[in-house]
């Protein structure tokens, strides 16, 4: 039987993080659960492609925008499964266990958020938004199937909030995983912990309401 997942992994400038990523990857690997890994990137001026070349990646390129990334990715994937992580998401041991007890009881699944360094209360927040809304963000990590990805269109080519609209499409249909996906809290320990996660909640209740997401991603970067 042919491995189950395509892991795609969207890229810009990820040099740092990645190698860690990947090599968490490699349970499922031995566990013949992984049949390909795609690294979707944006234009990086680092080792990034580098790196994903040395791990075996098939690499794609084009425009930056995640959205964008992402559905180019996915296109490209083979398997029945799509395994999508960022590049600064760390799967925790045991995550291979956890995607194959799941497999066959739902079509789409998310793991826990934990950060690498503190963050207890914004990672509570999140996996409480999760399970309550089913509105994971795309650093909890996502497994669909690729025909229910294909049913709601699959990622749309926005340069922010893909993620939760996605999400949004396949609501009901969503699944925590028993594992742990542990993400960088670079940005959130740069910021602040607490205007960075204001900043996150006013960008999601923008969008909610209907603002663009080209506006939102300028405000954002801003």
């Amino acid at each position: 039987m042919p491995a189950p997942i395509s892991v795609i992994v969207p890229t810009l400038n990820a040099e740092a993080a990645l190698g860690s990523t990947l090599a968490a990857l490699m349970e499922g690997v031995e566990a013949g659960l992984i049949a390909e890994l795609i690294v979707s990137d944006g234009g990086s001026t680092d080792e990034t492609l580098r790196l994903a070349e040395a791990w075996g990646a098939n690499v794609i390129g084009g425009a930056p925008s995640r959205g964008g990334q992402l559905r180019r990715g996915c296109k490209a994937a083979r398997a029945e499964w799509f395994l999508v992580l960022h590049a600064d998401t760390v799967l925790s041991a045991g995550w291979s266990e956890a995607v194959a007890a799941h497999m066959g009881q739902s079509d789409a699944a998310y793991f826990k958020l934990r950060f690498d360094r503190g963050g207890r209360l914004v990672a509570a927040w999140a996996n409480c938004r999760a399970r309550l809304f089913g509105l994971p963000y795309g650093d909890q990590g996502l497994l669909i199937r690729r025909d229910l990805y294909s049913r709601v269109g699959g990622y749309q080519d926005i340069p922010l909030m893909e993620d939760v609209a996605l999400v949004r499409a396949v609501r009901g249909q969503l699944a925590l995983l028993d594992a742990i996906a542990v993400t960088s809290a670079e940005k959130y320990r740069r910021q602040g912990w607490m205007r960075r996660g204001w900043r996150n909640l006013w960008t999601l209740i923008r969008y909610l309401v209907g603002v663009d997401p080209k506006v939102l991603a300028a405000d954002y970067r801003s």
